[in-house]
């Protein structure tokens, strides 16, 4: 199963949808990091990503983007071969 990994809030709806995605496609773990929580993990997520929202969503090291970029994967049939 694929690694992946979230950058998120605690309040963060984009963040709750993400992760619906996904389990709704079989992952069942997903790392999570909240950066309301670890500061020092927001500058570390804008420094890989350079975007500031999030989340901002990394699938087997690749960076995937933010909730829209993951479910516009998804839709053009992206995201299934990523998650094997």
């Amino acid at each position: 199963m694929a690694n992946i990994i979230i950058y998120s809030t605690g309040v963060c709806p984009f963040c709750i949808n993400a992760e619906r995605l996904l389990l709704n496609k079989g992952v069942k773990d997903i790392n999570k990091i909240r950066i309301d929580l670890e500061p020092e993990q927001r500058a570390l997520m804008i420094e890989k990503t350079g975007r500031r929202t999030v989340p901002q969503i990394f699938i087997n090291d690749q960076h995937i983007g933010g909730f829209d970029d993951l479910r516009a994967l998804d839709l053009a049939g992206g995201l299934d071969p990523l998650l094997v």
